[in-house]
């Protein structure tokens, strides 16, 4: 049975020796925590499981309503989604997620200007497909650590054009600008990205809290070392904190 929670999830289903464990933490220096996840490894609609990091932004209340809102509203609308093709569900869900949440910005000046990352990712068999707006990650880690997401940040685009390298990217006055975002304005488009998984993989899908605290080559240590993914997502977490804990940190880890 499906546990949800605000801030902690856990989700286990032996007969497919999958298991996922989710975990968000408002870290040391923010008040209110704007991150959202959701984890389920049954199927939901033409989804075979589904899991979602949001990172919410604008404001104190915008924030945390703007993820909340389009993780809850993209998977409602997904239970609807029986018999549809699942890459092209998820892409034309995330496009009227961003609609309804900018008519939902409208509604009230608390909201106006809010926005959120987005994460989707559904594992079929061996393979994995991933959806992604904004600069929350998703990595899988095997015999290394592999982002499959790319940033749609500016820094990113600095670095594909060769302005800064990804050393000076993790500390640039404006790493924290993005180029995308669900309610960032009247269209969005999701990159889509398809994997096909190994023995033993571990997928992770984080928000930035965790990654601008701690180092790829970090994070891939702390998932090894650990004795399951419900440690290694808190040892991360503690980890983010320890380092300074900046901002919210969610954390989900995927044994597919």
């Amino acid at each position: 049975m499906l546990k949800v929670y605000r801030h902690i999830l856990i989700e286990k289903r032996m007969e497919r020796e999958m298991n996922a464990f989710a975990k968000t933490d408002v870290g040391i220096e923010r008040a209110v925590n704007q991150d959202y996840v959701y984890a389920k490894l049954d199927s939901i609609g033409c989804l075979p499981n589904l899991f979602v990091v949001a990172d919410g932004m604008g404001g104190h209340k915008a924030g945390d309503m703007a993820s909340r809102y389009t993780v809850d509203t993209l998977v409602e609308l997904l239970k609807e989604s029986d018999g549809k093709d699942p890459l092209d569900a998820v892409n034309n869900n995330i496009k009227l997620v961003n609609t309804l949440l900018l008519r939902k910005a409208g509604e009230s000046e608390e909201y106006e200007g809010m926005g959120t990352t987005l994460v989707v990712a559904s594992v079929f068999g061996d393979t994995l497909r991933v959806a992604n707006v904004g600069d929350s990650r998703l990595y899988v880690i095997g015999d290394d650590i592999t982002q499959i997401t790319r940033d749609h940040s500016l820094v990113e685009e600095m670095v594909q054009l060769g302005q800064i390298d990804r050393k000076e990217a993790r500390t640039h006055e404006k790493k924290n600008y993005i180029t995308r975002a669900i309610g960032g304005c009247e269209t969005v488009e999701a990159e889509m990205f398809s994997v096909d998984l190994k023995d033993n993989d571990i997928i992770l899908m984080c928000s930035d809290g965790l990654t601008n605290m701690l180092e790829d080559s970090e994070i891939f240590h702390i998932i090894k070392e650990s004795p399951d993914i419900k440690e290694a997502a808190e040892s991360l977490i503690a980890k983010a904190n320890y380092n300074g804990g900046r901002d919210n940190i969610s954390v989900v880890l995927i044994e597919p």
